[in-house]
């Protein structure tokens, strides 16, 4: 297992290595200039000067290969430098964004488990009955409709009965535990029914092929209660690949909530990474996508080591 583990991290060395290639060449092929598209913004007239010395300020007049071993060197060390833009350190800049978007994450993966595990494995049991179908209908409507406008329409709701609106500022938890889920438990609602769905119709599924397996009905055939043939037995066996889309979901969730987080009036990494990128921050924007890369890469990692104990018949020699 030691060996396993240890030969996982030295395979996710190459691939961060190679999305930090992708993403540092895309963002210098990408039209614009965050020297001019910055000085642009604040009006006025600006000679060639004075952008060649911003440009020589921030290291764009490096040659690509220094520029591109400076900023591995210092993602190596932890240090990831300043914003193009603000000139800020980027990881200040995160760092008061993280907890929000992490936050939002986990309680929308939360409530994705607990709509998705019941209903998928109750939709499988009462197979083609009236709460199959109902459950089915359920789970095609997350599909069907946008987290964002689901949003808008809790929003709406809120609004009309109980006067509520999305707060100016964010509260973290340790703070105002109850003003914190007053706040997020929304968008975490929105956005956990929407990715619940994939995994409700994922979990019929896999429930469905596990309870027709031969050691299912030895279990019953041995006379075991059905909550424990169904608990115990199919299960386990059946969550290994809601298991990995739950997991998919949580990583894509850290970056990729730009639409909710607008509607909502929440400033994470999403909207972050969005402003960035259309500033043409380079730091910005290329550390926020290993930020979302890494998250990738060890959500499969734990996935993996899951499956062994979900399933005892997987060994990792």
């Amino acid at each position: 297992m030691q060996r396993y583990i240890f030969k996982r991290f030295l395979l996710m060395i190459p691939t961060l290595l190679g999305v930090a290639v992708f993403v540092f060449l895309l963002m210098r092929v990408i039209p614009g200039d965050i020297v001019e598209i910055k000085f642009t913004s604040e009006g006025g007239f600006v000679t060639e000067e004075v952008l060649a010395q911003e440009r020589a300020r921030i290291g764009l007049d490096k040659p690509i290969w220094q520029q591109f071993a400076s900023w591995i060197w210092g993602i190596m060390r932890l240090d990831f430098g300043t914003s193009m833009w603000t000139g800020r350190p980027i990881s200040h800049e995160i760092g008061i964004r993280i907890q929000l978007s992490l936050e939002i994450a986990i309680l929308a993966t939360m409530v994705a488990i607990l709509i998705a595990i019941p209903l998928g494995t109750l939709a499988a049991l009462k197979q083609d009955t009236w709460v199959d179908y109902f459950i089915r209908v359920f789970s095609i409507a997350g599909l069907s409709i946008p987290s964002f406008w689901l949003g808008i329409l809790i929003i709406l709701f809120l609004l009309i009965n109980f006067h509520w609106v999305p707060p100016m500022f964010f509260t973290p938890i340790w703070v105002d535990p109850w003003e914190n889920l007053s706040q997020m438990i929304w968008p975490a609602a929105a956005v956990g029914y929407r990715y619940s769905a994939v995994s409700t119709r994922m979990m019929r599924s896999s429930t469905l092929e596990v309870l027709r397996e031969d050691y299912v009905r030895t279990a019953r055939a041995k006379g075991l209660w059905e909550r424990v043939v169904i608990i115990r037995h199919a299960m386990k066996n059946a969550m290994l690949p809601v298991i990995t889309v739950i997991g998919l979901e949580f990583a894509f969730l850290i970056g990729g909530l730009v639409v909710t987080e607008q509607v909502f009036n929440l400033n994470g990494l999403g909207k972050l990474l969005v402003q960035s990128i259309a500033q043409r921050d380079y730091t910005m924007t290329q550390t926020l996508v290993m930020l979302v890369a890494v998250t990738f890469v060890l959500v499969n990692f734990v996935i993996d080591i899951l499956y062994a104990w979900l399933d005892p018949r997987i060994r990792y020699q």
